[in-house]
């Protein structure tokens, strides 16, 4: 009796998930992988799993990754002492040397290695690989009452994104591959900068004109005053949430790379709960998902 309600079980899933296959077919699905789904062995394979059913029912998954744990580890290793301004890590040469080590070898390889023994076929780039990710560096300033205007903190070799070159990105879909992609970005002299994952995630769904950007992170989603968490936002409602002081503090970041997405042709953005086991397929695929949806209208 238990098996057979198992099949049923099993059955039902596959049936809320059909109309949801039949939509996304062949759109591109740019996912943003960071947080605990990082560093959980069980949530890296769920995850990894994730992305090849992506692709095995004719989805076009791209995935963009941080760790920002996994260079902090190393640099502790190394003694090579950090300090950060709002959250955001100082990169001198030694430090960025170690981020593109992590990045670019450690890190971007041990995913592609988790998809291709899940029965992916991915391939692991950087942003400097056919000049994938042009970079600037980034103007960082601070509110400064003191000097009565905006301070311009030298935050070393952090970046932003200048442009994207798609060609490299569909050459890797038109022939099978998932990409796996670093956020390491090149400046016209060569420079290397490392950028936040998120923002790279966001502007390669831009670029791609994405059907979907998904942002693993930490908590449940975007939350309400009382702590509910909210989903189906017009990119409208979203702005009217910034204003009222609903959407703040370390959030704010994550929310405006979503919006800023939406609003440039993206269709939805998800902010989903990378501590959920198939974030990613129950949020795509399940009529209630696992976190907040943001869209055009």
């Amino acid at each position: 009796m238990q098996l057979k309600e198992n099949a049923i079980k099993v059955a039902e899933v596959l049936t809320e998930a059909l109309p949801y296959i039949q939509k996304f077919t062949g759109k591109t699905i740019v996912v943003k992988f960071g947080g605990n789904a990082m560093t959980d062995a069980k949530l890296q394979n769920s995850f990894a799993r994730d992305v090849v059913l992506m692709k095995l029912v004719g989805m076009n998954p791209i995935v963009v990754h941080g760790g920002g744990p996994q260079i902090g580890k190393l640099l502790e290793k190394l003694d090579i002492q950090s300090t950060f301004v709002d959250g955001m890590r100082v990169t001198d040469s030694a430090t960025m040397d170690v981020v593109e080590m992590v990045l670019g070898a450690s890190v971007n390889k041990q995913i592609v290695s988790l998809i291709n023994s899940n029965g992916g076929q991915a391939i692991g780039i950087t942003g400097k690989d056919g000049n994938l990710i042009q970079a600037k560096k980034l103007a960082f300033r601070k509110n400064s009452p003191e000097m009565k205007a905006d301070e311009i903190i030298d935050i070393g070799h952090v970046g932003e994104v200048k442009s994207i070159n798609r060609s490299v990105i569909d050459l890797l879909v038109s022939s099978d591959f998932i990409p796996v992609i670093a956020p390491i970005g090149v400046a016209d002299d060569g420079s290397s900068y490392n950028i936040n994952a998120d923002l790279v995630a966001g502007k390669v769904a831009e670029v791609l004109q994405a059907e979907k950007l998904i942002l693993l992170t930490n908590v449940a989603g975007l939350k309400d005053k009382g702590g509910a968490v909210l989903t189906g936002l017009s990119a409208q409602r979203v702005d009217e949430l910034i204003e009222d002081g609903t959407i703040f503090g370390g959030m704010l970041p994550k929310i405006s790379c979503a919006l800023e997405a939406v609003k440039s042709g993206v269709k939805s953005a998800h902010i989903i709960d990378g501590r959920v086991a198939h974030a990613v397929l129950l949020e795509i695929f399940t009529d209630t998902g696992v976190g907040t949806l943001i869209k055009q209208r």
